[in-house]
């Protein structure tokens, strides 16, 4: 992993409460910096798009990215998608926003829908939610017997080093933030009437739990946090670093994936003859 990743990731225990939701580590600008290095970040993330798509049309890379968000109600799930995803072209990307379990899917083992929703060669996917729900509002609500959420933290792992052995980087972030900021937030959308939408009374009913869903969080990351998927806990109390922190992780692991543009697979003074003649 290049620096920010490094910086992030997280490995063994966690104590979330001593991790500051209004950091900014590998970062020593300010908001305007921020902001103003977003778009250089995205020509970047275009072009590293182009190229896998590129590839993965070409037939030439089994590789693809899948960018995994976490993190408890206002923690900016739906902006990382606004900021980030909408930094790059949309035909290469997947995105998949989950929700409860249809009854189709309930018939099914807790990852059959998210092995359906996994991005293809040459595609960036992007989960808001993902198989996490199912040891965490699992978990904290009891929705499944306590020694079958402990079995599924090692399918987890499983599951995602078969897509890791198979091309597939995930980039695994956990979005952090405070009570206080979840309050602010919460305390928005009540007061601006463009965000009544985005308000669900059943926040504050998640919000009571807030405990337990951390303690949740802490299990997670210390037992999923792999050597091929490592979690990264992304301080989100200042949406301006969040943003930049996952434009920049993208980057570089898109930058690592170290493709080379696909060679024709055509002669290709032959067209040149061809389209002067025509």
């Amino acid at each position: 992993m290049t620096d920010l990743r490094s910086t992030l990731a997280t490995t063994g225990p966690i104590d979330l409460a001593a991790h500051p939701s209004d950091a900014t580590p590998g970062f020593t600008g300010t908001k305007r910096d921020a902001k103003r290095l977003l778009p250089e970040i995205g020509e970047r993330l275009m072009d590293l798009q182009e190229l896998l798509f590129a590839n993965g049309r070409a037939g030439t890379t089994d590789r693809k990215v899948l960018l995994l968000l976490q993190g408890m109600d206002t923690s900016g799930k739906g902006g990382t998608l606004r900021h980030v995803a909408g930094l790059v072209d949309p035909q290469g990307l997947a995105i998949t926003a989950f929700k409860a379990p249809t009854d189709e899917e309930r018939e099914h083992d807790f990852l059959w829908r998210i092995g359906r929703r996994l991005p293809e060669p040459g595609m960036i996917g992007v989960f808001d939610r993902s198989q996490y729900e199912d040891v965490l509002i699992g978990r904290v609500r009891e929705l499944a017997p306590a020694d079958e959420i402990e079995q599924r933290y090692e399918q987890i792992n499983a599951f995602e080093r078969e897509f890791t052995g198979g091309g597939g980087v995930l980039l695994k972030c956990f979005l952090h933030i405070s009570p206080a900021d979840q309050r602010e937030r919460l305390a928005e959308r009540l007061e601006d009437p463009t965000k009544f939408w985005k308000y669900n009374p059943a926040d504050l009913d998640e919000r009571s739990l807030w405990p337990q869903y951390q303690q949740a969080y802490e299990i997670v990351l210390e037992r999923c946090s792999t050597e091929y998927a490592p979690w990264h806990v992304v301080p989100a109390g200042r949406k301006w670093y969040r943003n930049w922190a996952i434009a920049t992780m993208l980057g570089e692991t898109l930058a690592e994936l170290g493709l080379d543009w696909p060679a024709a697979d055509f002669d290709v003074e032959e067209q040149k003859r061809r389209l002067a003649t025509m």
